[in-house]
């Protein structure tokens, strides 16, 4: 029995062996896999509620403080994975959607009145990002302002639903961004885990979908108490 188990065990060992590189293999390239979709993905998270914007050629309902806050999140996390050598599928998305955000945010101040401001301020915050990502600013000014994206993320998003509710509606909020940056934030954590490990990071993620969640979930209560709103309207007519 001793020299069945000793020819045994070798080949157990092998297998778990297998078992666990098959494992690891397999998160490796569904983190890539959902890393990379999530890149798709932005390209467009944010162009519906640019194009409502142009169309109402309005920001009503829109906290620009929120958006500002939700840029500089963004734009600190971008500097600081370029910086730190994160996979490029870990991170990426950050490019797209500060594009997005910074157009959003350039379009909020347009349409409420100043023009000037929203020039100058589009051509600050490109040169604060040359001086951020051109090796200029330390590596550890790059993860203090990570670092600060946990309570910023929670009080852009948590403004913003704030507006929401004293509003009663979502104004011009699209609810195709919303959802998107929702799952979008949700996959972020598992795709952080895996190909960053960096704890900041991950915090972070977790932090954005609670607060992503809750403005989700404000889109779907206030469309229904909308189209509740318009029934009712119907019905009096």
């Amino acid at each position: 029995m001793n020299f069945l188990r000793r020819r045994y065990e070798p080949f157990q060992v092998k297998h778990e062996n297998i078992e666990h590189v098959s494992v690891g293999c397999f998160k490796s390239t569904l983190s890539k896999v959902l890393g990379l979709g999530i890149i798709g993905g932005s390209f467009l998270v944010k162009v519906p509620q640019i194009l409502k914007i142009l169309k109402n050629k309005s920001a009503e309902g829109i906290n620009v403080f929120s958006v500002l806050l939700d840029l500089f999140a963004i734009s600190a996390m971008v500097s600081y994975s370029f910086v730190s050598g994160f996979p490029f599928s870990s991170w990426g998305d950050g490019v797209f959607l500060g594009i997005q955000t910074v157009t959003i945010a350039v379009l909020v101040m347009h349409f409420s009145g100043d023009t000037v401001q929203a020039t100058a301020f589009l051509a600050s915050y490109l040169a604060v990002l040359f001086v951020a990502n051109s090796g200029l600013t330390s590596v550890n000014v790059l993860w203090a302002c990570q670092a600060m994206n946990i309570p910023i993320v929670l009080v852009s998003k948590l403004m913003q639903a704030y507006t929401n509710y004293s509003n009663g509606s979502t104004g011009q909020l699209s609810a195709v961004t919303g959802f998107m940056l929702f799952f979008g934030s949700l996959a972020r954590i598992f795709t952080s885990i895996q190909e960053t490990g960096d704890v900041t990071m991950i915090l972070m993620y977790i932090c954005s979908t609670a607060a992503n969640a809750v403005i989700a979930a404000q889109i779907l209560y206030y469309w229904n108490a909308d189209a509740k709103s318009k029934d009712a309207m119907k019905k009096a007519k």
